[in-house]
């Protein structure tokens, strides 16, 4: 290693550290809200590790370079240090799931963690598999890379198509067997319809809607979700990097039934400012 790669890493060090100091400042501030009726508790704001394991396919604004490993362990550490306990992956992430688990997988006790199955993304394309051995070997497969004997919330990751997954496929019952079997705490669905959603409120724990300033369609489900006990958690919440994000994450948040909005980033400071956004009225669960 070069000189000034020593000490260029040594600054990086010293400015992580004084972050940190100040993410723990915030993290008092960042009071975690009820996940309906699973009995586990999430932060307002969760982490969407896609950024962290995969830069092809995306609908970003702008093109990213993959971080290193080394910068993936001190974005992941810091985005803990932050107050921020829910960390939602896929196998269709990339090197998301297993870079979490060489990262934080020592620190499991301390987040929320929610993966999905039926999308894996290998090649530069989808492909999907809801069948009873597919979503198995997710599940194994997952459990393996993010060094964890038991996933938090494990969702169906819909390939657009929800009402076919729910009611041709296996995906459903399969779900609640590995739930059975201790392999994971709660299930729920990762859909892109509205119809979508409202089926699986009669069999989910947990249900991740699209929602924002510019989409609410979602939001009568969102209600119904709430009056039954099934957590919600929000996906595109920043219309994927198109809305300002003080004003996006106040509208979701300010909704009393969401439990946590996801949100992605690869810049520590731009995740401290979304924290400091946040008002703390807690949802409502039935």
């Amino acid at each position: 290693m070069s000189a000034n790669t020593s000490n260029a890493t040594a600054v990086e060090n010293i400015r992580y550290s004084a972050l940190s100091t100040e993410y723990s400042a915030l993290s008092t501030q960042h009071s975690s809200r009820p996940l309906g009726r699973t009995g586990l508790l999430v932060s307002p704001l969760g982490y969407g590790a896609f950024k962290i394991g995969r830069n092809e396919g995306i609908k970003y604004p702008t093109k990213y370079e993959l971080p290193s490993d080394d910068k993936v362990a001190r974005l992941l550490n810091g985005v803990l240090d932050l107050g921020i306990t829910h960390i939602d992956t896929a196998p269709a992430y990339g090197l998301s799931e297993e870079r979490i688990g060489q990262a934080i997988g020592h620190r499991r006790g301390s987040f929320t963690l929610s993966t999905k199955v039926g999308e894996t993304f290998e090649n530069s394309r989808s492909r999907f598999d809801f069948s009873r051995d597919g979503i198995r070997a997710s599940v194994e497969r997952s459990l393996k890379r993010l060094r964890t004997d038991v996933i938090d919330v494990l969702f169906i990751h819909s390939d657009g198509d929800d009402l076919r997954i729910l009611n041709e496929t296996d995906a459903v019952t399969t779900l609640l067997d590995v739930k059975q079997a201790g392999l994971v705490r709660s299930v729920g669905m990762s859909g892109k319809a509205v119809a979508g959603a409202t089926a699986a409120l009669a069999w989910a724990d947990v249900v991740m809607v699209e929602y924002h300033l510019h989409d609410r369609s979602h939001e009568p489900v969102i209600a119904e979700a709430a009056s039954r006990g099934v957590g919600v958690i929000v996906k595109k919440g920043l219309g994927s990097g198109h809305l300002a994000a003080a004003e996006a994450i106040s509208f979701v948040l300010d909704n009393p039934h969401v439990s946590s909005m996801v949100v992605g980033s690869l810049n520590l400071e731009h995740l401290r400012a979304n924290v400091a956004t946040i008002s703390l009225p807690h949802p409502k669960c039935g």
